[in-house]
């Protein structure tokens, strides 16, 4: 168990021990598989729009090369060190999730900082600095976590505070996201049930009360519609899952072949962002798109393995928040792009376009190495 007293002593230091090298080579192989599978869903977009085919590839490579820098370095250093900056960012995503307000809107949201002519999502980091936080937290005050007081109550006002400035960008599928890593993390951490069951029971009224607001009730029920019968729309708002799923369909079992899409011929909108898993269905068919996600199912056991033999509690809960992070958000992916759900917008982990995404799920594998490497 930690204690305050540790944390506020934690030295920066190389951990000692050996990395999860099974975890590593999973990661590795989804993101190697993850570029090359989103530079062909995206080339021809890339050249239509862009004029060079490598547009979207040479943005990529760049940003997992940084995080794979970024990874291999929080890899080897002791985890306790991020109990000083668990605060620290949390303040600077909730300054970033204030000014993506003032940044010019794209695609009808305001989800993106422009500095530089790059961009980048706050959303992204506020994944990120939950676990962090929450992690933090809750290893701090565990011998307190059967109390409403410390808890349930500072980790709602948190959950809060994040989702009501997401909710509004919009972007539901990131409040969805952040909300349910919130609640693993309260439940792992070992929340008294009365009280979390009250939690739970609060953060649905919350919602509720935010379905009342009518921009955001319209724009909820009119996608609820769609997803019901995406022909109802099918030149606007259910365009892209009903290409979607033309390019699962034409996949079969086997798939066309890699590159062989032809979906990603200017029909289906911007595949190599949220939808680039139907155009691995159309491409490598039900057998490819299957060993895409056992990977992801392999991987997940691999956090799962790693939570249960960490050295300590705070370790547990960044290897648990991980996993939740990588579990909740394979499943709404793939969810929307076979119509499972309305259509939320969230990216597919390692595979979908989006830089911020990419560093910060490495640097966020890169914590959980340094886990790793403390089981002896």
């Amino acid at each position: 168990m930690e204690s305050r007293t540790t944390a506020r002593r934690a030295s920066i230091k190389r951990a000692k021990g050996n990395i999860d090298l099974t975890f590593l080579v999973l990661v590795l192989t989804l993101l190697v598989c993850g570029l090359v599978l989103m530079f062909s869903a995206s080339y021809a977009y890339a050249y239509y729009y862009e004029g060079n085919s490598f547009h979207y590839i040479t943005r990529q490579l760049v940003w997992a090369g940084l995080g794979l820098g970024a990874m291999a370095f929080l890899s080897t250093w002791d985890y306790h060190i991020w109990h000083r900056f668990a605060w620290l960012a949390f303040g600077v995503t909730v300054v970033m999730l204030v000014i993506v307000y003032f940044m010019p809107e794209r695609n009808g949201a305001h989800r993106w900082i422009f500095i530089a002519g790059q961009q980048f999502q706050p959303t992204e980091i506020a994944k990120f600095s939950v676990v962090l936080l929450f992690s933090h937290m809750i290893s701090l005050n565990h011998d307190k976590m059967k109390t409403f007081q410390y808890g349930i109550l500072p980790y709602g006002i948190i959950l809060v505070i994040y989702a009501g400035l997401i909710i509004f960008e919009p972007h539901l599928s990131a409040t969805i996201l952040i909300m349910g890593l919130g609640v693993v993390l309260i439940f792992v951490g070992g929340a008294s049930l009365k009280w979390f069951g009250l939690g739970m029971a609060g953060g649905v009224s919350l919602a509720a009360i935010a379905m009342m607001i009518p921009s955001i009730n319209e724009r909820a029920m009119y996608r609820i519609n769609v997803w019901k019968d995406p022909f109802i729309d099918p030149k606007v708002a259910g365009f892209q899952t009903i290409q979607s799923l033309y390019a699962i369909g034409s996949g079969g079992l086997m798939g066309a072949g890699i590159g062989n899409s032809r979906q990603k011929y200017l029909f289906l909108p911007e595949p190599q962002n949220d939808f680039v898993f139907a155009i691995i269905c159309e491409e490598l068919g039900l057998v490819g798109a299957s060993l895409i996600v056992l990977l992801f199912l392999i991987l997940i056991w691999r956090f799962f393995v790693i939570a249960t033999q960490a050295k300590d509690l705070l370790g547990a809960l960044i290897a648990s928040g991980a996993m939740a992070h990588m579990m909740i958000q394979v499943i709404l992916n793939i969810a929307v792009v076979t119509n499972t759900i309305p259509n939320t917008g969230i990216t597919l982990p390692f595979i979908s376009y989006g830089g911020t995404s990419v560093l910060f799920l490495l640097l966020e594998m890169g914590l959980v190495l340094s886990v790793s490497n403390l089981i002896k």
